[in-house]
């Protein structure tokens, strides 16, 4: 589910048919404009590999889903040390949640989604700068308790009586991604709680309060000595693909390039494989 090292990353896919013109509108200008977008950088605060632009300076606001927090945290650090002049702050959670604050007005530079569904919200609410490129892919793992007390070792014994499974909502994207993965299974659970992020259904398992969840793959690693992971073979496990882009309203546009272009470059792909997500 994960691939190696990638330095640029690839163009976001618009949605299929029915909906508006404006949306294949937005698809004809992705076929022909792809080659500029996917990783070269050309935009006013980078130079698509990471190092320092002259000139860019001021405040960076970043809107990101909850599974990027400890590596959004890194890629900002080694940001700012680039561009010393810049002061990055990022919003973690759901991506539905931080997609819903974007269009109701929240002043930010740059969003970046767990999943094409939400951002796909901002696209047609016309919030955004350019197209949404894709940077990073993750997959899932069932999240135990640590040691595994309950014995679990696949989907199937999540639905086991008496187990407590947590997970999030339909519109949040590992809510979604978990119901997708467990009916590919033809496995039926009925959660105990609906967490507001990855990170809480992570936070209920480690903390003893809950048997089982299913998070990220780069959540279980996050977590460290705290919790275990149980694999979820392939046939029912789902790719989750990273899309992010900047909104019309970037206060600072220069830096939002930069940002973008640090991402898709060596530097920030590093950081990305560090934290186990996949190539774009």
């Amino acid at each position: 589910m994960t691939g190696e090292s990638s330095t640029s990353a690839v163009a976001y896919r618009c949605p299929m048919p029915g909906i508006f013109i404006k949306r294949l509108l937005a698809c004809a200008a992705l076929a022909i404009g792809i080659g500029a977008i996917a990783g070269c950088g050309t935009g006013p605060g980078g130079d698509g590999d990471g190092t320092a632009t002259a000139g860019i300076s001021g405040y960076l606001s970043i809107s990101a889903a909850a599974s990027l927090q400890g590596a959004f945290t890194e890629m900002a650090a080694a940001f700012e040390d680039a561009h010393p002049k810049v002061s990055v702050s990022i919003n973690f959670g759901a991506s539905s949640t931080l997609a819903r604050q974007i269009i109701d007005g929240a002043p930010v530079d740059v969003f970046a989604s767990a999943d094409q569904a939400n951002m796909t919200e901002v696209v047609d609410a016309e919030l955004l700068r350019d197209i949404p490129t894709i940077f990073a892919t993750n997959s899932l793992e069932i999240i135990v308790r640590k040691g595994n007390p309950s014995g679990i070792d696949s989907l199937a014994d999540l639905a086991e009586t008496g187990l407590i499974y947590v997970t999030c909502a339909p519109e949040v994207p590992i809510g979604r991604y978990a119901a997708e993965s467990l009916l590919e299974a033809g496995v039926t659970v009925n959660p105990a709680s609906f967490e507001p992020d990855v990170k809480g259904i992570v936070t209920k398992v480690s903390s003893g309060e809950a048997d089982a969840g299913i998070v990220y793959r780069t959540d279980v690693l996050a977590a460290g000595e705290t919790a275990t992971g149980v694999a979820i073979p392939d046939q029912f496990n789902v790719r989750a693909t990273y899309p992010q882009a900047v909104l019309t309203g970037s206060p600072n546009e220069a830096a939002s390039s930069a940002w973008m272009s640090f991402i898709a470059g060596a530097e920030g792909q590093a950081i990305l494989r560090a934290y186990g997500f996949g190539q774009p």
